[in-house]
């Protein structure tokens, strides 16, 4: 599929939205590096191909929707009492509180460079706050889109897990990917 002018909507049938974090401190061997997939999420690309700044990006994740797919690394392989626990931790007051902020959101307000190699800037809103981000992406011709950004935990006032006495922790950076390999167009001119 060749993208061309038009309104894409976006969601899990389109494509996928992960989450990647790291570890850090004395006891990261203990941890592991997590892989989250959003499994529901939803949202809407105005694609001008020829004048990118008139593109635009709305993108709402549903924060009780947040699996853990993969963990890499630590002592033990992940259980999936594991992953139930770290979905609870997801969803408690001290990091998404999904009870009170259940949607993530991202608006775009700039989009620049062309389909093969772009830049996206917006607002992106985690708990109630909302904080510019940049996100990077390209796209290989054919309606695969792979875009990344990178989120600073702290800045949305979330403070990153730790266990044993703070000795192991959830970097403060994560990687947010997101990719799109089946953009269904909704309203176009082509």
């Amino acid at each position: 599929m060749t993208l061309t002018d038009g309104t894409y909507r976006l969601g899990p049938s389109t494509g996928r939205l992960l989450i990647r974090t790291g570890r850090t401190g004395l006891g990261r061997r203990a941890g592991h590096d997590l892989t989250i997939e959003a499994t529901r999420w939803s949202g809407e690309a105005v694609m001008s191909v020829g004048h990118p700044d008139r593109s635009s990006v709305a993108v709402a994740v549903e924060t009780g929707s947040l699996e853990v797919q993969e963990g890499t690394g630590g002592l033990k392989a992940l259980t999936d009492a594991d992953r139930a626990e770290i979905k609870r931790t997801l969803e408690g007051k001290a990091l998404l509180h999904t009870a009170e902020h259940p949607t993530i959101t991202f608006r775009s307000t700039g989009i620049t460079g062309t389909l093969q190699s772009f830049e996206i800037t917006g607002e992106l809103t985690i708990r109630g706050r909302t904080h510019p981000v940049t996100v990077h992406g390209k796209s290989n011709g054919d309606g695969l889109l792979r875009s990344w950004a990178t989120v600073t935990q702290s800045t949305w006032g979330i403070k990153p897990y730790t266990a044993f006495l703070g000795a192991l922790r959830l970097a403060d950076e994560v990687r947010v990917e997101f990719e799109v390999a089946r953009p269904e167009l909704v309203d176009g001119a082509g």
